[in-house]
């Protein structure tokens, strides 16, 4: 049985009429919520639904939903709504999905338009009919899973079809428990859930640890935060959202992260009510948080992956280290390989769809490059199929530079390629004019091997909308790659540059 499930019901006998979910006007108490997921995991049961896809919107009815699949002890199938046709129908044929629970305002292309749905009717009126039930004709009895499979997170990863990772329940609540102790929460916290619930990260971190607490999550459609696709957001609507919301905490990638910050160095207000900002999910720049500190914000970075349920680390209150992603959390032993590279134990997943279980006690190797310092805190210095060697043997983490160049206000996003060459050559997507300045200001304080020597100017932002960028931020290097491959090379032909510079040649 669910530990989540268990603590909502002692919620509902001990503080029934304390909010649990609140999107907008709508709002679910925990008596209400505990009724709900009675009735939906019925109407599903009586559907005799195995395996349950969900394609919503952030509010009260994805999460009701989810929920309801997790006392039926159902696999559950989150679909990103950022996903492409091609990978949403990739994730429900792989996962064996027998039914899908969709947005009743969202329209489906065919194939999927063309099935036969009705509405999921049970519930209370800020949910029932909010979701439309599309029996699929490819079901489980077709796909094999692992045991214990509880959800299918598909990762948005760098290659165009996602791969799905199975989780159990229990390593999704641990995460979710020691989440809950290091941000402080109580049952007077409000989470904000600025990230599509789809993400794992909002999935464990902005339901399942506000919940285990008795306290209020908010769920307000992702428009009304501010966020369209998977990249744009209209920073305004997010800081309103906070405020109104009287939000105490809430997830931030670090675009976000650094929209917020530069609109309140702007003169926008700063929201008094957040006790903790945890962000995530790519590499954040130390001159980024000190920025945020300067500000009082309090941000606390951290790192995780999804085959460990998603956060592994985190820095909180008490426990923080610049330029660190903070200390393991207590159920998860990291260590570093050999080649550097992050091993995670404690934690780990059943295995992907499709492939071999992954045994319990073997270490997931996260890709990641990294160190532990001599006080516990990890340190995450890039990823290890991205560092590349110039024609001068120099190591260079694209992540580092990209980061950096980031934090200038005429650059949005950055990718530096150097592979074998004499120099580095950066995409950059610009927010405008005074790139050039950007380049030579980080340049400045960067090693003469690291630095950036010529650029290229984007057509187009790094999205899964074109398959250069993930939902959280990280970029998909070989098609960026590929598609700016001739002018890439372009620059190394016409460049007047000598690949030698004084100081490279007497190193």
């Amino acid at each position: 049985m669910s530990r989540l499930i268990d603590a909502l019901r002692v919620h509902a006998q001990q503080r029934p009429e304390a909010p649990a979910l609140e999107s907008g006007a709508s709002r679910l108490s925990y008596r209400e919520l505990d009724s709900a997921i009675e009735a939906v995991s019925e109407e599903l049961r009586q559907r005799q639904c195995r395996r349950v896809a969900l394609l919503a919107d952030n509010g009260l009815a994805w999460a009701v939903a989810e929920l309801a699949t997790l006392k039926l002890e159902l696999p559950c199938v989150p679909l990103p709504p950022f996903f492409s046709i091609g990978q949403m129908a990739h994730a429900l044929r792989s996962a064996g999905a027998d039914t899908l629970l969709v947005d009743a305002a969202l329209p489906l292309p065919p194939p999927l338009g063309e099935l036969p749905s009705s509405p999921l009717a049970s519930g209370p009126a800020a949910i029932a009919g909010a979701l439309r039930v599309l029996q699929l004709p490819l079901g489980p009895s077709t796909v094999a899973l692992h045991r214990g499979t509880r959800k299918i997170t598909y990762t948005s990863g760098t290659t165009g079809e996602p791969k799905g990772v199975c989780l159990g329940i229990e390593e999704q609540e641990r995460v979710a428990a020691a989440l809950l102790q290091a941000s402080g929460a109580d049952s007077e916290s409000r989470h904000l859930c600025v990230l599509p619930l789809s993400t794992l990260l909002e999935n464990i971190g902005g339901l399942y640890a506000p919940l285990l607490a008795g306290a209020t999550a908010c769920l307000p459609p992702l428009a009304e935060v501010g966020l369209s696709g998977a990249s744009q957001l209209d920073v305004r609507k997010l800081l309103a959202a906070i405020i109104t919301s009287r939000a105490t905490s809430v997830i931030l990638v670090p675009q976000m992260l650094l929209a917020l910050v530069s609109a309140i160095e702007a003169g926008l207000p700063r929201p008094a009510s957040l006790r903790f900002i945890a962000v995530g999910g790519a590499s954040v720049s130390p001159r980024l948080l000190q920025r945020a500190s300067a500000l009082g914000l309090p941000v606390f970075e951290g790192y995780g992956l999804s085959e460990c349920s998603s956060v592994v680390a985190l820095n909180q209150a008490g426990a923080q280290r610049p330029d660190s992603v903070g200390k393991p959390l207590p159920h998860v032993r990291i260590r570093i390989a050999g080649d550097g590279e992050i091993l995670v134990s404690g934690n780990g997943f059943r295995g992907y769809v499709g492939e071999p279980p992954h045994d319990g006690e073997q270490a997931v190797a996260t890709g990641d490059i990294g160190h532990l310092d001599e006080d516990g805190f990890l340190h995450v210095t890039g990823r290890k199929k991205n560092v590349f060697v110039t024609s001068f043997g120099r190591n260079v983490s694209p992540e580092w530079v990209e980061r950096e160049l980031c934090l200038h206000p005429a650059i949005a996003q950055a990718a530096v390629f150097g592979e074998a060459a004499p120099f580095n050559v950066a995409v950059i997507v610009a927010r405008g004019p005074g790139v050039q300045a950007a380049i030579d200001a980080v340049n400045r304080d960067l090693p003469d091997y690291a630095r950036v020597r010529e650029w290229i100017a984007a057509s187009a932002p790094f999205s899964p909308a074109n398959d250069q960028g993930t939902a959280n931020g990280r970029l998909r290097r070989p098609q960026i790659r590929a598609a700016y491959a001739a002018a890439i090379e372009q620059r190394y032909r016409e460049s007047t540059v000598s690949p030698f510079s004084e100081q490279e040649a007497r190193a």
